[in-house]
């Protein structure tokens, strides 16, 4: 074989491999559409190797990837195939004005107006959290410690740390110990037994505090609402400066926040269960840490 001959060969070969990864894309796109179109209650794996065509062991193999990726999930009473949360972050990071954050903004607008705080809406992104919206308050000494698209792990600031204290123990485990050792290296005030106390006294409350540890004299006060079948869907915080979160104040910010808190969980009550913007019925409250790719 001469080398022109060759090169057609490799070149063959080259385009063949592209061929079957821009398939394998394409079968695994296909998956994820096809969960999406029961957002509620999810497939069976019968439904899914019906639905897109694939054979029962391929099916497996692109939802296990999906699964990694957290774009896809099973559920552990069910065995159901599910939207993941993290497509349910990209969807709001993708489109802002929409979903959750649609939702939220009366309750920040109102929650800066009355307080004259800086409020926030951040979401869970797997092992982190991430602010969606930093809306202004109009007290002119103001905290800059969490900036929109801001992301940390979760424990560090008020509304991750909200999100954290409410999710079962064995995920805060997990978590907390995937995240050791980033928390040691570039997060000093927040050492795991610190986030470990603070979560402690965030779940006897009923709100987090974070006192300073991310920025010295920013101080965030945060609360977690969940969707109506039970999962952590985001958290509403308010963050300023040391001389205008004293306790007495705390309990003061922490009564709107339960005001929103209840807003935004009947508003998503409304979406999921009444056959809204969400469609269908709630799924099963979920107990314990989220199914590993192990069980699909």
């Amino acid at each position: 074989m001469d080398r022109l001959e060759e090169a057609k060969v490799e070149a063959i070969n080259q385009a063949r491999a592209a061929m079957s990864g821009s398939q394998s894309v394409d079968r695994a796109l296909r998956l994820l559409a096809l969960i999406g179109r029961e957002p509620a209650g999810g497939l069976p794996l019968a439904e899914i190797v019906t639905g897109s065509g694939l054979n029962k062991p391929t099916a497996r193999r692109l939802l296990l990837a999906l699964m990694r990726a957290g774009l896809v999930e099973q559920e552990p009473q069910t065995r159901q195939y599910c939207l993941g949360e993290e497509a349910f972050v990209l969807g709001v990071l993708a489109a802002r004005r929409h979903g959750l954050l649609e939702l939220a903004m009366e309750s920040l607008r109102r929650l800066s107006g009355v307080t004259m705080d800086t409020s926030f809406l951040s979401v869970r992104r797997d092992r982190y959290c991430v602010c969606l919206h930093r809306e202004e308050g109009t007290y002119p000494v103001r905290t800059h410690a969490l900036q929109m698209g801001d992301q940390h792990p979760l424990g560090v600031g008020a509304g991750s740390l909200a999100i954290l204290a409410a999710l079962p123990d064995d995920d805060v485990d997990r978590i907390s110990a995937a995240n050791e050792q980033v928390l040691l290296s570039h997060y000093p005030g927040f050492a795991p037994d610190s986030i470990r106390a603070d979560l402690a006294l965030a779940r006897q409350r009923g709100f987090s505090v974070n006192p300073g540890r991310l920025v010295a004299s920013s101080w965030g006060i945060g609360a977690a609402f969940r969707y109506p079948d039970g999962r952590v869907a985001g958290a509403l915080s308010l963050a300023a400066i040391d001389s205008r979160m004293q306790p007495a104040r705390q309990e003061e910010l922490a009564g709107h926040l339960a005001r929103e808190i209840a807003r935004m969980e009947r508003l998503l009550a409304e979406m999921f269960v009444s056959g809204g913007k969400g469609g269908g019925a709630a799924r099963p409250a979920r107990r314990g840490p989220p199914p590993e790719a192990r069980r699909a």
